[in-house]
């Protein structure tokens, strides 16, 4: 694997489901010694929450088992669709928004749901939002986003001609 590569997760508000994939998919990364080879960001299809940290109880799920978050939420963008290769989207009505988005714009990102990489998940399967729920909810969405995390590293590391 030459190039770095990027990777863009989508949810709606970009404050809960996609900052803690991106967090996921760093901390795998990390522990796989590949940060340096990608590029790693989240965004939202929706702009309420532009500028905000992600949802304490997301960073708080994720704190307990390791992984930080950090960022400030922000909408998707016209370039992401040139600047990424890959966009997960987190759950159907993103995706089809992504995908209208980028025909308008243009680009060669790969657009994929997120659970189509979960062992548990797979055609159709998305990622719930935990927003309206209580604590379990987000306990529940991290096991789903770091099961699909790691399968989705086998599958670009497979596409890209490399291994861990």
């Amino acid at each position: 694997m030459s190039k770095e590569i990027s990777v863009l997760f989508v949810c709606l508000g970009n404050i809960c489901r996609s900052p803690l994939a991106e967090g996921v998919f760093r901390h795998v990364l990390d522990e796989e010694g590949l940060s340096d080879r990608f590029q790693v960001d989240s965004a939202g299809t929706g702009g309420w929450h532009v500028g905000e940290s992600p949802d304490h109880r997301a960073m708080r799920s994720a704190a307990t088992r390791g992984v930080t978050l950090s960022g400030h939420a922000r909408q998707v963008q016209p370039e992401d669709f040139k600047r990424f290769d890959y966009i997960l989207a987190m759950d159907q009505s993103n995706l089809s928004h992504l995908e209208r988005f980028r025909d308008g714009v243009g680009g060669e990102a790969a657009l994929y749901l997120l659970r189509e990489f979960d062992p548990e998940g797979g055609p159709g399967a998305e990622v719930p939002d935990p927003y309206y729920g209580g604590p379990d909810g987000f306990e529940h969405v991290y096991d789903m986003v770091e099961r699909s995390c790691r399968d989705l590293l086998d599958h670009i590391l497979e596409e890209n001609g490399s291994t861990s």
